[in-house]
């Protein structure tokens, strides 16, 4: 739950709207069954995982405001593991060479 509250600061202190219409509460709740796959990248991704970073990747930039944060950052979130999690979920259409921030989404 803690990182759901960290996600939910991120998409408000990097997103400036990128998350649409959704208040950053509801889509950082969404993704507290990443938790552990976006900090070890040995961990399993869950199937509710998977789920919520589909929905949530139709929009790249909200995605990648919520993981690249400072704030999900500083709650042990690796940014370059969790954006391997859609590749990990092998989504056929995932954001292949998306840019998010310094990083590039495999």
């Amino acid at each position: 739950m803690g990182l759901a509250a960290i996600l939910g600061i991120a998409i408000v202190e990097g997103a400036g709207g990128a998350c649409g219409k959704s208040s950053p509460d509801n889509e950082a709740m969404k993704l507290a069954p990443c938790a552990n796959a976006a900090q070890d990248e040995k961990a399993a991704v869950s199937d509710s995982c998977c789920a919520q970073v589909k929905i949530i990747g139709q929009n790249p930039s909200c995605l990648c405001a919520v993981m690249l944060s400072d704030t999900a950052k500083s709650s042990g979130v690796d940014p370059k593991i969790a954006l391997t999690i859609p590749k990990q979920c092998n989504f056929a259409h995932r954001p292949v060479g998306y840019k998010c921030g310094p990083y590039t989404l495999p």
